[in-house]
């Protein structure tokens, strides 16, 4: 094999739909230890430690894990759900905690950057000083504003309060929606450097269609999308959206009017990676390709040819960077998530024949 050398460049050029020098790999999530694994070592209890080399521990192991697997890029995001006060609706499906009005009203709206950095600060730092040379983090402040309105409120609930308090649900977006616009604005300050592409994950859609009305995410959350992409912009970097489901309603929304850079998610029930392609390949970078489903389901052999048929399938694009459509969860079976990202490094060239 080659001897790997990094670059984030290649990354970089993917999510301005650019030609990269080499095809990146780029997966949204991997289980941590699905990562111990595949490594061989422990390291990710120290998560949550509160002792600062103990995160610099677990940030070289994290980090190392990209680099021999042949990443260009350290996937990294902290979430803004684990700081919002009585959340879980979403992650863990209990009763949302805003209800009525009087919740809105007397919810810590504005302590909530602050419990932000005061969470996840160290994490960040170590992060920094742990990044292997030739590379730099894809991710950033993790969820978009449908997602923690969700986790306050319940999927379920927010649906009713279309027609019980239409102005509650407007009022909700709108103030997550600056709630996030202030923690990244700050983020992108402190932080911003060890990005080359920030993303957050903001699942707008199903098999079927979009979870809310079409109109009300033109109304209510690509609005603040655009706010929050515009300060990455700001700093000259490009933004990746991840969102699964059935979005083709909203997606000229999202690209001509938040301007996000690239996409990523991709279900093949839903529309091969091809069809992302041939409809925005021109337009926006493309990140994923592998549905998900075939990790799982099929095995090694059967992985490796559905990954070559899509590898080649998109050699008219530029913009391309190659992983899951989804993520690596703890169920996804190992061989099956090694099968595509061999099949991927033998395709681009990273093993002598």
């Amino acid at each position: 094999m080659k001897k790997f050398l990094p670059n984030y460049q290649n990354i970089l050029d993917v999510a301005l739909n650019k030609t990269p020098e080499r095809y990146p790999l780029y997966e949204h999530l991997i289980n941590f230890q699905q990562m111990e694994k595949l490594l061989d070592v422990k390291f990710a209890d120290l998560f949550w430690s509160k002792n600062t080399s103990d995160l610099h521990v677990f940030h070289r192991h994290h980090a190392n894990f990209y680099k021999r697997l042949g990443y260009d890029t350290v996937t990294w995001e902290l979430c803004i759900t684990p700081i919002l006060p009585g959340a879980g609706a979403l992650g863990s499906h209990q009763p949302g905690i805003i209800k009525k009005r009087r919740d809105f009203d007397e919810y810590p709206w504005d302590t909530l950057e602050q419990r932000y950095f005061d969470m996840w600060t160290p994490h960040f730092e170590a992060l920094r000083a742990e990044m292997p040379e030739g590379m730099k983090a894809i991710g950033g402040v993790g969820n978009g504003v449908f997602e923690c309105v969700q986790d306050v409120v319940g999927y379920e609930h927010l649906c009713l309060l279309i027609a019980d308090d239409p102005q509650l649900y407007a009022d909700l977006f709108e103030k997550m929606g600056e709630t996030a616009y202030k923690i990244w604005k700050r983020f992108m300050a402190e932080f911003g450097d060890i990005f080359c592409v920030l993303r957050f994950g903001d699942d707008l859609g199903y098999k079927a269609g979009t979870m809310l009305p079409p109109n009300h995410i033109r109304k209510y959350i690509i609005p603040q999308y655009k706010k929050i992409i515009e300060v990455v912009h700001s700093y000259d970097k490009p933004f990746l959206l991840h969102s699964c489901g059935c979005i083709f309603e909203v997606m000229e929304d999202i690209i001509n009017i938040a301007k996000i850079d690239a996409k990523h998610s991709n279900e093949d029930v839903i529309a091969p990676f091809e069809v992302w392609m041939k409809k925005y390949g021109n337009r926006i970078g493309n990140f994923g390709g592998i549905d998900m489903d075939e990790l799982c389901q099929k095995t090694p052999e059967e992985i490796k040819e559905y990954t070559l048929n899509v590898c080649e399938s998109i050699r008219p694009y530029g913009g391309v960077a190659l992983g899951s459509g989804n993520s690596i969860p703890d169920y996804v079976p190992l061989q099956g998530y090694m099968a595509m990202i061999n099949a991927i490094r033998q395709w681009r060239g990273d093993f002598f024949h």
